[in-house]
């Protein structure tokens, strides 16, 4: 498992370059007009419940990446912190905050916050880590601080090759094949899982099916 989050960290280092590509579906990424309303439509969808959760205080964002979603967290929080375990993605991230190359899986937060926000992520912890990484998030906040997610719902074709029930192959612009780690979770099953360990969430997937998301505390 050490050897696949290595190869994990590697592969979103190679992918740097063309990570927004993929968001945005441009190159290698575009797909059909319909497919790319149904694609922009769900992403309007989670940005109105994240705009509804109102980001507030002092922020950490797990995985920040290029800073899709850091620059939206920094319109109404005083202060966000952006943790990543590639430099190179953090160097592409322009959004206003206190940038830290940090590998979340041996993180320990040495200060607490008020919202834990991580997109893309929670997918990619294996099954046998979840509970720790669950309890670093507790540990980041503050007493009754909340927390809020976004990952993939139905699965994303344009760059995911090959699937296992835990695993994914991915392919990067100049051929290059890694295997990373992907858990696809059902909202219940998520709320399930994690309420053992002191999280009530409230998870959904969005009108087509491309992502899931949601908060809670």
């Amino acid at each position: 498992m050490s050897e696949l989050l290595e190869t994990q960290k590697r592969y979103y280092a190679a992918r740097a370059p063309e990570y927004d590509d993929w968001w945005y579906r441009r190159g290698r990424y575009a797909v059909d007009p319909e497919t790319e309303r149904d694609w922009n439509d769900d992403i309007a969808e989670v940005e109105r419940a994240l705009d509804a959760f109102d980001v507030r205080g002092d922020v950490v964002e797990l995985a920040a990446g290029t800073g899709i979603w850091t620059h939206r967290l920094a319109r109404g929080a005083e202060r966000v912190v952006a943790l990543d375990a590639n430099p190179e993605v953090l160097a592409l991230n322009t959004a206003p905050a206190e940038k830290r190359v940090v590998d979340v899986f041996g993180w320990q937060p040495d200060e607490r916050y008020d919202v834990c926000f991580f997109s893309f992520w929670h997918s990619h912890v294996p099954d046998d880590r979840l509970d720790d990484f669950w309890r670093t998030v507790g540990a980041a906040l503050k007493p009754g601080g909340r927390v809020f997610l976004v990952d993939n719902g139905a699965g994303d074709a344009a760059h995911a090759s090959r699937k296992t029930s835990r695993t994914e192959t991915r392919t990067v612009a100049d051929g290059r094949e890694f295997e990373i780690v992907k858990r696809w979770w059902l909202p219940d099953e998520l709320e399930a899982r994690v309420k053992p360990l002191g999280f009530e969430l409230d998870l959904r997937v969005t009108a087509n099916g491309n992502f899931l998301y949601g908060g809670g505390r």
